[in-house]
C-alpha cells in the first residue's frame, strides 16, 4: 500500500472512530500527526536512496573520464613507437568511453531534477507536518467542545494533507521515469542510424589519430632543433 494511501485510510479511519466513540479526540490526533511524520520519514528515506545513486554515478563518471585519459596516453605511446595500429585501437576505446561518460552525465542530470523537486515535496510536507502540531492544542479543545457529529468531522478533515492521493501519483510517476532513464542506458540502437554513427566516430578516430601525428611529429621536430 503506498504511503499516501495509507496515510488517508489512517485519518478517515481515525474520523470514524472518533464519530462513533465521541471520545479522547486528543489521542486521535497525535496518531494523525504520527502518520505524518512517517510519510515525511518514508520520503526522506527515498530522497537518500537518490542522494545515494547520484554518488555512484559521480564515482561513475570520474572513473570513465580517467579511463579515457589512459587510453590517449596510451595511444600516443603506440604512435611514438610506430604502431598506429595499437594508436588506433586505443583511441577507439577512448571514444567508446567517452560515450559511456555523456550516458552518466544525462543520468546524473535527470537524478539532480528529481533531487531538486523531492526537495520541494519535503519542505511541503514538513511545513504541514509545523502547522499540524501548531495547531494541535487549538483542534482538540475544538474537538472536544463540539457537540455535532458534523462539526467533530469538518474540524478533523480541515487537518488532512491535501490532496493526498495527487502527491502520491505524482511521486509515482517520478519513480517510474527515473527506472526509465535507467533501463533505457543499457538499450543500444541497431539498424540503419547505428552504422551512420559508427561511420561518424570512425570519422572522428581518424581526425583525432592524425592530430595526434601531427602533434607527435612537432615535438619531435622541436626535440631535434634543440640538439642542433
Amino acid at each position: 500500500m503506498s504511503i499516501f494511501n495509507r496515510l488517508s485510510d489512517i485519518i478517515n479511519s481515525n474520523i470514524s472512530a472518533l464519530l462513533d466513540k465521541a471520545e479522547n479526540p486528543e489521542k486521535m490526533i497525535r496518531m494523525v500527526i504520527q502518520e505524518m511524520e512517517e510519510t515525511l520519514v518514508e520520503v526522506r528515506s527515498g530522497t537518500a536512496k537518490v542522494i545515494a545513486e547520484k554518488k555512484t554515478l559521480t564515482r561513475r563518471s570520474e572513473s570513465l573520464r580517467k579511463q579515457a585519459g589512459d587510453w590517449e596516453a596510451k595511444a600516443e605511446l603506440a604512435l611514438s613507437k610506430g604502431r598506429e595500429d595499437l594508436a588506433k585501437a586505443a583511441l577507439m576505446e577512448k571514444s567508446n568511453i567517452v560515450t559511456s561518460v555523456e550516458i552518466t552525465d544525462k543520468d546524473l542530470l535527470k537524478l539532480e531534477e528529481t533531487l531538486d523537486k523531492l526537495s520541494v515535496e519535503i519542505e511541503q510536507l514538513q511545513a504541514k507536518l509545523n502547522d499540524a502540531r501548531a495547531r494541535q492544542k487549538t483542534i482538540v479543545m475544538r474537538t472536544k467542545a463540539t457537540a455535532s457529529r458534523l462539526d467533530v468531522n469538518r474540524h478533523l478533515t480541515s487537518y488532512t494533507i491535501d490532496n493526498a492521493m495527487d502527491k502520491f501519483e505524482y511521486y509515482e510517476k517520478k519513480i517510474d521515469q527515473m527506472e526509465g532513464q535507467m533501463d533505457s542506458n543499457h538499450i543500444e540502437a541497431r539498424g540503419l542510424q547505428n552504422e551512420f554513427d559508427e561511420l561518424e566516430k570512425q570519422e572522428s578516430i581518424d581526425k583525432e589519430l592524425e592530430e595526434l601525428k601531427t602533434r607527435l611529429k612537432k615535438s619531435e621536430q622541436k626535440a631535434d632543433s634543440k640538439t642542433e
